[in-house]
């Protein structure tokens, strides 16, 4: 009887082995088959890019708001550093279609992986004719994500988050870091002093308290509903191998091989 037992036992032990291997050897198949499903799906939907942003092109340099010019010095109440960033996207088919004209454009998932010591940083719709100049609109303020107008017209007010949906204009946006100083006196005035990142080094700002490191991601639907997505990573130009931003400015042009990925 009790050897009896123990086979019962025995049998019962390896039963729940085998049918744990089997369960495991089931779920790793299962696993397996959809990971190849979806990967195969992914390969399939992206064998040829549509989309793709292959330059950027910055401009950086410094303004003030508010200042006060007086016989004991140059009295600055808002010191900025701005940087224009150009973002050209390309239709990468020689014709047009359905497939390669944009329905829709957002900018969303911003993000300040390194944000400057000093100042508040801020990021700002542009219009394209307003690259390189200090201005902004206060009411192209992104918060949280940009939704573009796509424009079919010849031509399209730029004033506003727009792009034309041949991919003309780029996509142009303004970082702002505003009150890196505020209320602080230049005293030295023997030398003239000019409104772009000179004032910079004229206020002792180092640049490694303003750097700044930007990330978000680039969404376009099509007309056939299919959805594309690029994630951009880049940090603020304040100084190539050829110039810095304590010379006035620093002008940036970058290739670039941001794909456009279809996932939907």
């Amino acid at each position: 009887m009790k050897k009896k037992f123990i086979f019962i036992g025995i049998f019962i032990v390896l039963l729940l082995i085998l049918s744990f291997l089997a369960f495991y050897f089931f779920k790793a198949y299962s696993l397996k088959n959809s990971f190849e499903k979806t990967y195969l799906q992914f390969a399939n939907q992206n064998e040829k890019t549509i989309f793709s942003i292959n330059k950027i092109v910055f401009f950086s340099s410094c303004n003030v708001k508010d200042k006060i010019i007086t016989n004991s010095g140059y009295n600055i109440k808002n010191l900025y550093q701005y940087t224009d960033m150009a973002f050209f996207i390309t239709n990468n088919n020689t014709e047009n279609s359905l497939e390669n004209t944009p329905k829709t454009i957002s900018i969303r998932n911003i993000n300040y992986s390194i944000s400057p010591s000093i100042g508040t940083p801020k990021l700002y719709y542009k219009n394209i004719n307003s690259f390189a100049k200090s201005d902004i609109i206060e009411s192209n303020l992104i918060e949280n994500e940009v939704n573009f107008t796509v424009s079919s017209e010849n031509e399209a007010n730029l004033d506003t988050p727009t792009l034309y949906n041949n991919l003309a204009n780029p996509i142009v946006l303004s970082y702002y870091n505003e009150n890196i100083k505020e209320d602080y006196t230049i005293s030295n005035i023997s030398s003239p002093i000019t409104l772009d990142g000179t004032l910079l080094k004229k206020c002792n700002i180092l640049l490694n308290s303003i750097t700044c490191r930007l990330s978000f991601d680039i969404y376009i639907s099509n007309y056939l509903d299919q959805e594309f997505k690029t994630s951009l990573y880049f940090d603020i130009p304040l100084e190539t191998p050829e110039s810095s931003i304590y010379g006035g400015k620093v002008i940036l042009k970058e290739d670039t091989n941001y794909t456009f990925y279809r996932y939907k």
